[in-house]
Parts: C-alpha cells; sequence; structure tokens
C-alpha cells in the first residue's frame, strides 16, 4: 500500500518508520538533534511550502526524513493503520 505526502510524493506504508507531530515531537531535544542530524546528511525532504504539520521517517538502508503540510492524525487515516501513533 502506498500513502501520498503532498504535492507528488507517495511512500510505501511498509518503508514508514513513525509518522510525527512536528509541535509536540520537536519539544524533545532528542527530536531536534535527529532533525538537524538528517538535515545536515542531505537525508530531509521538504514535501511542501506551507507551514508544515508533520514528519514521517522511513526504515531501511537509506533512512529518509520526509517533511509535509498534512497533519499526522490525516496521514495515519490515509494509511490505514490500525495503530496508534506513536507505535507507528
Amino acid at each position: 500500500m502506498y500513502l501520498h505526502l503532498g504535492q507528488d510524493t507517495i511512500l510505501r506504508t511498509r518503508e514508514i518508520l513513525g509518522i510525527f507531530d512536528l509541535d509536540t515531537a520537536t519539544l524533545s531535544k532528542h527530536t531536534r538533534d535527529f532533525l538537524a542530524r538528517a538535515e545536515k546528511q542531505g537525508r530531509v525532504v521538504n514535501v511542501t511550502d506551507e507551514l508544515p504539520k508533520s514528519f514521517i521517517v522511513t526504515q531501511g538502508q537509506d533512512s529518509w526524513v520526509y517533511i509535509t503540510q498534512i497533519s499526522a492524525a490525516t496521514l495515519k487515516k490515509r494509511s490505514g493503520a490500525r495503530r496508534q501513533l506513536s507505535e507507528l
């Protein structure tokens, strides 16, 4: 199954490690450090020109961070996930 992140970007749902709300997740210094490291390594894809609301982390050999204007709750619904956001 695939998940549309906005504009022309889609991901396979099996590649998604987590979907996170930017407002709450970035309260943690560890998350901010993780995002800064990913940006420095060139592993961040900004899917939006608008105010970002969430970010998606993919798993695998080439882990990427996708930043999107779509809320984490909406992405969870689109993915068909039955687990809590914190469990993704």
